[in-house]
């Protein structure tokens, strides 16, 4: 479940996730010239960006493990411009958010991890 309507559609489900959660998402898809970032997010005094992996299952590893020191960086670049074109006083957090759909885009429920704080 590599393609992009699969990370569209999972990223959907994610915004689902956190608004039925009390979030509000500021941003989608945020991007620059260091990268990009699913999901800006806002609750209370925090500001999460969010990076969403959406898999099948967990056959080849947790989702979370494809999000590399590598693109941890990309992503705290990418996070540290968008600070400086929107300056805030909320408290940025990096967030992952695994979005498994046995049966693909057709899953009427996927099971849905939200990590917090998940790396920085």
């Amino acid at each position: 479940m590599s393609d992009n309507r699969s990370g569209a559609w999972g990223e959907a489900q994610a915004r689902r996730y956190l608004r039925l959660r009390g979030w509000r998402i500021v941003e989608t898809n945020y991007s620059c010239r260091f990268g990009e970032i699913d999901l800006i997010a806002r609750r209370g005094e925090i500001l999460a960006f969010v990076e969403v992996k959406t898999r099948k299952s967990e056959r080849y590893g947790e989702a979370r493990e494809f999000v590399t020191a590598a693109k941890q960086q990309r992503i705290v670049a990418t996070a540290s411009m968008y600070l400086q074109e929107h300056p805030s006083e909320l408290q940025p957090r990096f967030d992952v958010i695994e979005v498994y759909a046995p049966a693909g885009l057709i899953t009427a429920r996927p099971r849905i991890h939200h990590i917090e704080d998940a790396f920085c």
